[in-house]
């Protein structure tokens, strides 16, 4: 048996990277899992992946950043499955830049995603989770919210996202709802690929110069922050609650 049988989870952004990997992850640990990513049709390999592994999933089109469509989803997934236990918000995207070149819509965009949409999606998710007194929540924060260059709308979402979770936690806890955040290190995704893009770097070059500086000598992978995510929506994290994770392989701010 999984140690998530019975449960049912939503993870945003599921589409690629950590969500992707996320998504499978608790599908391998038992749970019935609602694969949310701005179109349907973005989801279909995780949902096959997950489906092809024996496990059960539903992908669900959703901008994370409008309401209508958050309460839409979350309620379609409370219907189907009769209940929502985990909710792992991830849902992210990335509008670097220098503060003299960054524009409003570079702030709005990255803040409406990350900020609005965990606002969103827990506002909508909390609802069945007080009704049943149990209920798991994660939101994926990241080391650029100790700050970054060029990512001013990203470091103060991810911070942001660090307050939201320590006052989910304080409002959630008396009806058994564990909140907690990951803030992940150098990660091998798409995100990074882009990064490393944005300052003219090959993605390679990019990699090994950060697991240099890196003690454990390497970056990550999705599933090293999947791994953790699984271990805080179980019942063996059942008294951890408004902690902030950081998995980056020991490197110390900067």
């Amino acid at each position: 048996m999984g140690r998530l049988d019975g449960r049912v989870a939503v993870v945003t952004g599921a589409a690629r990277g950590i969500g992707a990997a996320t998504a499978k992850r608790l599908a391998a640990d038992g749970a019935k899992v609602a694969v949310f990513d701005l179109k349907e049709e973005f989801t279909r390999d995780t949902v096959e992946a997950i489906r092809a592994a024996g496990g059960e999933a539903v992908g669900y089109g959703c901008d994370v950043s409008n309401a209508d469509q958050v309460e839409q989803a979350i309620s379609s997934v409370a219907e189907r499955f009769g209940r929502l236990d985990i909710l792992v918000n991830n849902a992210g995207i990335i509008r670097d830049n220098l503060l003299f070149k960054m524009t409003e819509d570079d702030w709005d965009m990255v803040m409406n995603v990350h900020l609005k949409g965990a606002f969103l999606c827990s506002r909508a998710a909390q609802r069945y989770m007080v009704q049943q007194k149990y209920g798991k929540i994660v939101n994926l924060s990241s080391t650029s919210a100790l700050g970054n260059r060029g990512q001013a709308n990203y470091s103060a979402a991810k911070a942001g996202l660090q307050g939201f979770t320590k006052t989910l936690a304080i409002e959630l806890g008396p009806f058994n709802i564990n909140v907690n955040a990951v803030a992940p290190g150098f990660i091998v995704t798409e995100m990074t690929r882009q990064t490393a893009e944005r300052i003219g770097v090959d993605f390679e070059a990019f990699q090994k110069a950060a697991a240099e500086r890196i003690p454990l000598r390497r970056v990550g992978r999705p599933e090293d922050i999947a791994n953790v995510i699984a271990f805080l929506v179980s019942d063996d994290a059942s008294y951890v609650s408004g902690q902030v994770i950081y998995v980056h392989g020991g490197r110390a701010a900067e």
